[in-house]
């Protein structure tokens, strides 16, 4: 059974609790994937199987930006990985970690190349069109609110007045946001990005891995030792390295997010079609 409509942790509840009900492949966020984890453990009267999940849950993305990266590259991976779909993916970049070495340049190129992005009805090929609902507009409005007070406002910062109406608004960046601030935690799902200062690569990792979750990565680096490490250490289910973090190409980069992001079931690939699938044994004993 799909599901595939509708918003909050209510949603659905009572056809994952059904006895009937034998799999449940989610998408959404970290409150309706966790609550469908709980639920579909309670056996139900009537039920004769183990309830079964993949869930594919929230992401606080990160992109690394090595003192020694392509600025440029950088600065255009950025703004397509936080500002497509109006930051309304689950692998959307919403953290920007950023060497110290290059830090004001970085912010200076990005404020200046997100300036350029206009916001509007998409029906006119806009790029940034509305976020998707009321409650969403409201969300990220006070979560930009919030990061006026944990940061430095470079983009964007309120709402967008529109002839035709709609829940538009400005991408935003914010600079100078602590590891551990709100906006650097918790997922918004809008076009807000935080910008953090590294002083070394160890402390940028360290930071990445500050979260619950776990979804997908960037690095931009010219350091193979720095790629080598972070392969090991940036702990994503999908990592790329000189390349945005959306984006992913079905058959070439299976999908799926360790931590709170996920059970790190790896959509698009072959191996997720066996998810779906029982495992029967058959042995026969011949003459």
């Amino acid at each position: 059974m799909n599901l595939c409509q509708g918003e909050g942790p209510g949603f659905g509840s009572a056809v994952v609790a059904h006895p009937q009900t034998r799999f449940i492949a989610f998408t959404g966020s970290k409150a309706v994937g966790l609550e469908i984890h709980e639920s579909a453990a309670r056996t139900q009267p009537g039920q004769r199987f183990i309830k079964r999940t993949i869930l594919e849950m929230g992401g606080k993305d990160a992109i690394i930006v090595d003192g020694d990266a392509n600025l440029d590259q950088a600065v255009e991976g950025v703004v397509a990985s936080a500002f497509g779909f109006n930051g309304q993916k689950c692998s959307a970049c919403s953290r920007a970690i950023v060497d110290a070495s290059i830090y004001d340049t970085f912010c200076e190129t990005l404020q200046a190349r997100v300036a350029q992005i206009k916001t509007g009805d998409p029906v006119k090929n806009v790029y940034t069109g509305p976020v998707i609902s009321p409650r969403s507009y409201k969300k990220v409005l006070e979560y930009i609110e919030i990061g006026k007070g944990e940061g430095r406002v470079l983009n964007g910062g309120k709402a967008v007045e529109t002839p035709e109406g709609g829940y538009y608004i400005e991408p935003t960046v914010i600079a100078d946001i602590s590891p551990t601030g709100r906006i650097a935690q918790e997922e918004i799902f809008g076009p807000v990005l935080a910008i953090i200062k590294s002083t070394s690569f160890d402390e940028a990792l360290a930071i990445a891995n500050n979260t619950e979750y776990g979804l997908t990565g960037s690095v931009y680096s010219n350091s193979r030792e720095k790629l080598d490490r972070a392969r090991e250490e940036f702990h994503v289910g999908n990592l790329y390295f000189n390349r945005k973090s959306t984006g992913a190409m079905v058959g070439a980069h299976p999908f799926g997010g360790f931590n709170m992001s996920g059970t790190d079931s790896k959509a698009g690939g072959p191996d997720y079609l066996l998810l779906f699938t029982q495992a029967k044994s058959i042995g026969e004993k011949l003459g």
